[in-house]
């Protein structure tokens, strides 16, 4: 599911181009992938394009859904989609820009460094709040705003699980009912239990990883540029640092980015 979300990215980022708008592009998401099958969403594909990539001056949710905001040459843009198909749940931030701009090429090579050590600190089970801090920190030095922070609750995770199919599949305020609802139960069960299916950096947060599948994303922004991935951490119960957790894959745009480059 995850791969299908990421074709969708890489086949509508090739078809923008100037006076595009937010609108249009998140419409060609929703018909891409409703044309492949899916019916359901976790949450309507979002576009975001030039200083909107860094969530310039959002202070209220509705300021995410898409605009009119056209599209221009040298301009980043992010694709964000959660599609739900056959009910299984994909979470994915793709990053872009059409035409050349080096800021953001250096904001998705440094993006590389989050992924490590994001995976790498789930594998030690050290409290999210703590991993949440130290992304935080790497931010900081790499000279970045931490633009998640900008998200409802300012996770930069959070959990995702089946979804069971229906006819009928409505949403509210962008987000699928049936995902808001598996949403809720894990959090109900997870306040119960002392855990969190939101990765915040909250005290609700502060425990270890719960296993499970986490759409994670963060998100750097640098003077009105903004960059990020969203892709899914598996977490398991194994005691095997390897197969505690791993990211469900690694034949994704970002990561091949990074590989041809050091290849280069």
């Amino acid at each position: 599911m995850q791969r299908l979300a990421y074709a969708c990215a890489e086949a509508v980022a090739a078809q923008l181009k100037p006076g595009i708008t937010e609108r249009a592009a998140a419409r060609m998401q929703r018909e891409w992938l409703r044309e492949r099958g899916v019916q359901d969403w976790f949450h309507l594909p979002f576009a975001w394009f030039g200083d909107r990539t860094a969530f310039v001056n959002f202070r209220i949710p509705l300021q995410f859904f898409p605009t009119n905001r056209e599209l221009e040459p040298g301009m980043p843009f992010i694709l964000d989609m959660a599609p739900v198909h056959k009910g299984f749940t994909a979470d994915i931030g793709y990053s872009g820009c059409l035409g050349l701009n080096p800021v953001h090429d250096r904001l998705l090579a440094d993006l590389e460094a989050h992924r490590e050590l994001i995976l790498r600190e789930v594998r030690e089970r050290r409290p999210l709040k703590e991993i949440y801090e130290d992304v935080d920190r790497l931010m900081v030095r790499q000279g970045y705003a931490n633009r998640h922070r900008a998200y409802p609750f300012g996770v930069i995770a959070h959990k995702i699980d089946p979804v069971r199919q229906r006819r009928w599949s409505p949403t509210l305020f962008g987000f699928g009912t049936q995902s808001l609802k598996g949403l809720a139960s894990d959090a109900l069960h997870g306040h119960r239990d002392g855990w969190s299916p939101l990765w915040s950096p909250y005290t609700f947060s502060d425990h270890p990883p719960q296993p499970g599948l986490w759409a994670v994303e963060p998100h750097l922004g640098f003077r009105g540029t903004g960059a990020k991935f969203e892709e899914i951490l598996v977490v398991t119960d194994s005691k095997n640092p390897q197969e505690s957790a791993f990211w469900l894959d690694d034949d994704l745009p970002h990561v091949r980015r990074w590989q041809e480059e050091k290849a280069a």
